[in-house]
């Protein structure tokens, strides 16, 4: 039977875990799936369940190398030199044990999506285990081993034939799925994120648009610290209209970082839940738009696993069933059990309150720096509009 939306999970997604005082915690994916159960916005013929990526498909992207090295790193056979050579036994992208596998599982909930979508089985499909946007192809960089979302664009292309339109909204630049096709004209990336002035990775700006055959298929959005919810919004929408109705693409990708929440402990972005509202409506219409319905979403960042990420990635998945909800309250037996458990206060609203934060006092200088880097992203677009039509 024929679905509309189809959510790829397992508890396995848990198993990518670098140590108990990580930012990265995927508890955020099991506590979305159970608000999506306890509101009975999730049925279990909705519930697919992922695959392990094989060593072929991860080296779509990836070098071989560096996946025998994830390997070993998991085995607890990989040198501490040898190890950062690779980017493994770091900070921030420590080694823990089987790494290799807990990062293949990722990568293949995120092929299972693809698959799901491709093959005609559902218009749309999540899962949120994915969206580690960092991965190189020889490097692991925050928080993030294996690139899911770069290997799941080269599947597409390779299995599909299909033109992707990559959307990253999460606070940090996508940088490495960025560099991952870079030169490439049948994808097309774009990222809005914090500046790099203040945040990790320091990339993104509105002059990385691609080289070679791909100049002009890589669109930077960073936006200034501070940034709310109607500059976000409206140089968010904005921007990713033009460049969908430019590229028209095949399949979307969203990678669905929700880290430039108020709350979240990485970032300085001050947008609140109205903003999770609207990025997968935006992202559902276009898909109808251009590509049929086909639709694949991942996760991403989002470090405050309590109070923001269950309500925004689930809002995701209500916008690809349409249920609506009937009231603003969250479930009260979600509430109840995972209070049991959170280092915050959990919310129990569906909403922010309008007093999140105290008024920003540079607000309106925000917004106009916003509007100009919008502005300055479109100029090529909108510049070879204006010459098609005097030609």
């Amino acid at each position: 039977m024929k679905h509309d939306a189809l959510f790829v999970y397992s508890p396995d997604f848990l198993t990518y875990k670098f140590n108990a005082h990580h930012p990265f915690n995927q508890l955020r994916v099991e506590m979305t799936y159970d608000l999506l159960k306890a509101l009975g916005a999730l049925g279990d013929q909705q519930v697919i369940k992922p695959r392990q990526a094989s060593l072929e498909e991860l080296k779509l992207i990836h070098h071989e190398a560096y996946i025998q090295a994830v390997q070993k790193a998991g085995q607890g056979l990989l040198s501490k030199d040898e190890g950062l050579n690779f980017g493994l036994g770091t900070e921030d992208t420590p080694i823990f044990p089987n790494m290799h596998e807990a990062s293949a599982y990722l990568v293949g909930g995120t092929l299972t999506a693809v698959d799901l979508v491709m093959s005609g089985n559902t218009r749309h499909a999540i899962s949120l285990g994915g969206g580690l946007h960092h991965g190189f192809c020889g490097k692991a960089s925050g928080f993030c081993i294996y690139n899911d979302s770069a290997v799941a664009i080269k599947y597409l292309q390779q299995n599909y034939n299909a033109r992707v339109l990559y959307i990253d909204t999460d606070a940090h630049h996508g940088d490495g799925v960025q560099v991952a096709f870079y030169d490439d004209p049948q994808i097309c990336t774009f990222s809005i994120h914090e500046t790099g002035r203040y945040l990790f990775p320091g990339t993104g700006t509105i002059n990385e648009r691609g080289y070679g055959n791909g100049y002009g298929y890589s669109f930077n959005l960073p936006l200034d610290a501070y940034t709310e919810d109607e500059s976000f919004l409206y140089t968010y929408e904005t921007a990713i209209r033009e460049i969908a109705e430019f590229f028209k693409p095949d399949v979307i990708l969203t990678q669905n970082g929700a880290d430039a929440h108020y709350h979240d402990p990485l970032t300085h972005l001050y947008t609140t839940m109205e903003t999770y509202k609207h990025i997968p409506k935006i992202a559902h219409e276009l898909a109808h738009k251009y590509c049929n319905g086909r639709w694949i979403a991942v996760g991403g960042g989002g470090y405050d696993i309590w109070r923001v990420v269950p309500r925004a990635w689930s809002l995701i998945w209500l916008e690809m069933t349409g249920f609506t909800l009937k009231e603003d309250l969250l479930p009260k037996n979600w509430v109840d059990k995972w209070s049991k458990r959170a280092q915050h206060p959990l919310c129990t609203t569906w909403s922010d309150p309008p007093n999140l934060y105290k008024k920003v006092p540079r607000k309106k200088e925000i917004e106009e720096k916003n509007s100009r880097t919008l502005q300055n992203l479109l100029f090529p677009i909108r510049g070879s509009e204006r010459n098609k039509n005097v030609t």
